[in-house]
C-alpha cells in the first residue's frame, strides 16, 4: 500500500511543483467565476479580469522564488 501513496505523490508532483501557486490559481478561478456570473456589468471583462489576476499571481510567485534563490 505504501507504493501506491508513493506513486500518487510522484504523479501529483509531476504536475504541481509549487502547491501555493496551484492553490492561488484555483482560488482565483473560483473567485472570478463567482464574481463574473453574479454581476452583469463585469461580463464583458471576464477574460481581462481572469488574465490580469493570473498574471499577478505568476509574477508574485516568480519574485518570491527568485528572492528565495538569492538567499541561498
Amino acid at each position: 500500500m505504501n507504493w501506491v501513496k508513493s506513486a500518487l505523490s510522484e504523479l501529483v508532483a509531476l504536475f504541481v511543483e509549487d502547491g501555493s501557486l496551484a492553490f492561488a490559481i484555483l482560488v482565483w478561478l473560483a473567485f472570478t467565476g463567482l464574481v463574473t456570473t453574479r454581476f452583469e456589468g463585469v461580463r464583458g471583462w471576464q477574460g481581462a479580469i481572469l488574465f490580469a489576476g493570473l498574471a499577478i499571481i505568476l509574477i508574485e510567485n516568480t519574485w518570491r522564488r527568485a528572492r528565495a534563490g538569492r538567499a541561498k
